[in-house]
């Protein structure tokens, strides 16, 4: 069985004798060989320039036995097609060219072009699937419509999101006008990504934790349920929404193949609250790959346990891997999945 027919049989919810592997952010800091690119180019660089862009995503499949690969871009790359920049700041964070911050800048936000502006990236996709040859999964990826709209409306990153908030709750009309037009550019870049290679793409709801349970569904869930409908007929679709725990089964209930969880609940809880036709992924916390190979290699084997008689289950940490991980436990933890019998 090729990684590619092992995570297609996880998506599908097909008994497995160990469940395929991926890590987010498996491209980044933590490799030396991605360190000494960062020495040559700009992470805007190295996203925006296809060739590049193969290169990183293909740094750490070229180390370890991973089943995926997924394309090395961000999820702002919305925004700014649509009309909206961003930089990196200065002293650590993402700074918007501009704050949105009136109806009229979001009526002039475009999203007929967002395809053509983003061409580089389903260049960087028919790459990465030459050089993978169907032998791997390949998976593209996004944000959320309230995850790209709070950077756009705070003008970057934020601690209390205050401005977003203030928006939704005071005025609805033009929340839901930005939202909407996001989620257009969203299924149009789906689309290309899908007809560029991309077997799957994973949603991050990275902000979807930070809402107020009662207002989850209106401000954001209904946005990726309206995403999905419109694609999952042409592309599976991996949700993750990092502290949102209460709200699986309304995630589930969304139609995505796989709802991805953070490392703040037990996998097998979560399992409990969805159907058993939709799969699984994560959910290992992300900082024990700072600590060493055996502890690695036990919370690892309890996930894997914990799941054995749940098919469905693609393995994941529950974020994204941190700059300072170590790649001997990076080993450990590929070395346990793959040699793991259920």
């Amino acid at each position: 069985m090729t990684s590619k027919q092992r995570f297609l049989a996880a998506l599908n919810c097909q008994p497995l004798d160990r469940p395929p592997i991926w890590v987010m952010r498996q491209a980044g800091r933590y490799l030396p060989e991605y360190r000494a690119l960062k020495e040559k180019y700009s992470f805007l660089e190295l996203a925006q320039t296809p060739e590049l862009a193969l290169e990183v995503t293909m740094q750490p499949l070229r180390r370890f036995p991973l089943d995926a690969a997924i394309l090395f871009s961000d999820i702002l790359v919305i925004p700014e097609a649509m009309g909206q920049g961003y930089h990196f700041r200065d002293q650590g964070g993402i700074g918007m060219d501009y704050t949105l911050d009136s109806a009229s800048q979001i009526e002039q936000l475009t999203t007929d072009t967002v395809t053509e502006k983003l061409d580089y990236v389903a260049q960087a996709l028919r790459l990465i699937a030459a050089e993978l040859d169907s032998s791997k999964m390949l998976l593209g990826f996004g944000g959320s419509p309230w995850t790209l709209a709070t950077y756009m409306v705070e003008g970057g990153s934020s601690k209390n999101f205050d401005k977003i908030k203030a928006l939704y709750y005071e005025d609805r009309a033009t929340y839901e006008r930005l939202l909407e037009k996001i989620s257009d550019a969203l299924i149009a870049y789906f689309k290309m990504q899908h007809a560029a290679g991309a077997d799957a793409i994973q949603i991050f709801d990275s902000w979807g934790g930070i809402l107020s349970g009662e207002d989850y569904e209106d401000a954001s869930l209904k946005w990726i349920r309206k995403i999905i409908d419109a694609v999952k007929d042409d592309v599976s679709i991996i949700l993750y929404a990092k502290g949102t725990t209460p709200h699986l089964k309304r995630q589930a209930a969304c139609g995505p193949k796989a709802v991805a969880v953070d490392w703040t609940v037990p996998i097998e809880e979560a399992a409990a609250q969805i159907p058993a036709n939709i799969a699984i992924q994560g959910n290992l916390d992300p900082v024990l790959l700072n600590t060493t190979p055996s502890i690695v290699q036990d919370r690892a084997s309890r996930i894997l346990s914990a799941m054995k008689n749940r098919p469905g289950h693609i393995f994941n940490l529950g974020h994204g891997i941190l700059p300072t991980a170590k790649i001997e436990n990076m080993e450990a933890l590929c070395h346990t999945i793959t040699t793991w019998k259920a």
